[in-house]
Order: structure tokens, then C-alpha cells, then sequence
């Protein structure tokens, strides 16, 4: 019932992909996507070197006998990334995604290689630079949602529907979505498939403090912020003071990189997301927080997923 050009071209039961997720996203994550049903990922770039990117793909190879994929967010770390490219060519991953920055380099690198390439999207014309380079499919995501967003406000709900009509090759809808509602309305809305952060975040098998967890769950619709708008990279947290001062030193710095980067860093995100010290950093969210109320292991998760858009499936035939 869930089959789509995306199922298909990624060889899972399920439309379902799972974020980068940079500090979290990591081998027992991603193994249990794949084995209930979706693409798990591996985040590469917060990985410190080539071997350490080896070893996890090594462990989801024995956790699962499923495809899965590695994130490469190119943009976001200030590394080269060709090194940690080469590893997923000699693993010979199925699938890689392109976050952050321009694919082109990964592209490239992957071309004559039968690795599967989704490509991270904010606006139509990334969208249609991303298919000319060689992308198998975009996924597109709204101002909705966590971690580095597009430039405009565009949300999902306008902005999926544009990219499918400009692009062959099929869309998946990111930002905002963590249920069956949203899996059913972004395959309204024309693309094929859906990607998921926010939601991962809330699950027993990801290695994030419960105090994140926790504020996930205790998020309502406005408890998100979007900082670094100031340096030209926008990005959406959970708010609280930490995230509020970093909003406040924009409007009296601006652009200026050097009176924010001790703010905004990798090392500031990791420290409240393995710490729960919301004093000490912050954590990416999505305003999908707002509808997440438990923490589920991943099975759990995606079963209900399955379950709620099969029930909205059987209330439209009743009513048509």
C-alpha cells in the first residue's frame, strides 16, 4: 500500500528516511530504522576520521541485513569530506544523502558507483540543480523544520508541491512531519516519501540525554526558535535561555561570526545533547515537537506511523 518510486529506488517496505541527525544518528539508530521498515542513516561529518565511519558501517552491517545510508552535511563542519566519501565507496553503502552544501563534490565521487543519492533541498532551483547534477531523488524541507533550514519561510505544505511539479525524479517532504498525518499529507501533496529528525530524537534507541527527550515531548507549537538567521544559515532549536541569548547577541552583533561562534558551535550543540545541561548548549527541534508525546523505540514508532495513515486511508474509502 506504502509502495513509491522512493521504496522502490531505496529497496525499503516503508517511504520512510531518517535524518542526519549530527552527534546522534549513529549505527543501533540507524540498523533499527532499516530493520522496521525505513533508510536508517549514519551522520559521517560529526564521525572524527575515516575509520571511525568504517567501524559504524561495520556495525549496522551486522545489526542489519537491510539497505541503509550515510549522511554527508558538507556544509555545516568546515572539513573536507572527500576522505569519509571514499569509505562509503569501499563499503559500498546503498545510499548516500547530501545535506548542508553543494552536492556536486559527493556527486561526483559517487557517479560511476551504484550508491543511491538524495539530495537535501530548500527551494525549487536547488531542486532542479540537484536533478541536472545526477541526484536520484531530493529531499525537500520546509521552514518546519530542525537543525539548518532554508533561507526563505517557505513552509512544507507550499513548498512540496512546487519542487515535485518542477523534477522527474521523485521528492521526499522534510520539516514538520513525525506522524501519520504527515506521512498521508505529504503523499497528498505529491512527493513519495517522507524524512523524519525531530521525531528520531524521541525514541529509545538514539543516544541523546532524556532532558532533550524530555523537552521534545514538553515542546508546544511555539517552543522553537530559528538562530544563526544573522550569518546567512538559518536553523531551528528548541528555545530556551541558552537559544534566547544567541538570538539576543545576533541582534546586537549581526553577522559577526567571531562574537557568535562560541555559541553556535558543533562542541555548544553536543554539550546539551549528550549533557541535558540546558545552561551549557542546545539542541536542533523541529516544530513537529509539538506533536510528539512519547518516547517509542523505533519499531514502535514506525508501526504507529503505519497504523494512523492506514486508519486515514479506510475513513477516506468510507467516505468516498
Amino acid at each position: 500500500m506504502y509502495q513509491t518510486r522512493i521504496t522502490k529506488l531505496l529497496n525499503i517496505k516503508y517511504p520512510i528516511v531518517q535524518g542526519g541527525l549530527a552527534y546522534l544518528a549513529y549505527a543501533d539508530l540507524a540498523a533499527a530504522v532499516s530493520n522496521a521498515g525505513g533508510l536508517g542513516q549514519i551522520t559521517a561529518m560529526s564521525l572524527p576520521d575515516p575509520e571511525s565511519l568504517q567501524k559504524e558501517i561495520h556495525k549496522v552491517k551486522q545489526l542489519t541485513g537491510k539497505p541503509f545510508g550515510i549522511n554527508f552535511a558538507i556544509g555545516q563542519h568546515g572539513r573536507l569530506f572527500e576522505h569519509m566519501v571514499q569509505v562509503a565507496i569501499d563499503e559500498q553503502v546503498p545510499v548516500v544523502s547530501i545535506t548542508g552544501g553543494n552536492p556536486a563534490g559527493v556527486l561526483d565521487m559517487l557517479k560511476d558507483f551504484p550508491i543511491k543519492t538524495l539530495v537535501l533541498v530548500a527551494s525549487s532551483r536547488q531542486a532542479q540543480k540537484a536533478q541536472e547534477l545526477g541526484a536520484d531523488a531530493v529531499m525537500v524541507v520546509g521552514q518546519e523544520g530542525g537543525g539548518h533550514l532554508g533561507r526563505s519561510d517557505t513552509g512544507t505544505i507550499v513548498l512540496t508541491p512546487h519542487v515535485v511539479d518542477a523534477l522527474e525524479i521523485p521528492v521526499i517532504a522534510s520539516g514538520g512531519i513525525v506522524d501519520g498525518r504527515g506521512l498521508m499529507a505529504a503523499l497528498a501533496l505529491g512527493a513519495e516519501g517522507i524524512e523524519m529528525g525531530t521525531r528520531f530524537i524521541a525514541t529509545k534507541e538514539i543516544q541523546s540525554h532524556i532532558n532533550y527527550k524530555q523537552a521534545i515531548l514538553s515542546a508546544d507549537e511555539g517552543d522553537t526558535v530559528v538562530i544563526k538567521r544573522s550569518l546567512g544559515t538559518p536553523a531551528r532549536a528548541l528555545r530556551s535561555p541558552f537559544t534566547e541569548n544567541i538570538l539576543s547577541l545576533e541582534e546586537k552583533y549581526g553577522n559577526n561570526y567571531e562574537q557568535l561562534k562560541d555559541y553556535i558551535s558543533g562542541e555548544v550543540n553536543q554539550k546539551y545533547i549528550h549533557s541535558g545541561n540546558e545552561s551549557s548548549g542546545f539542541g536542533w527541534a523541529g516544530q513537529g515537537a509539538s506533536r510528539i508525546h512519547q518516547i517509542l523505540s523505533v519499531k514502535d514508532l514506525i508501526s504507529s506511523i503505519i497504523d494512523e495513515a492506514d486508519q486515514i486511508r479506510g475513513k477516506w474509502s468510507k467516505e468516498v
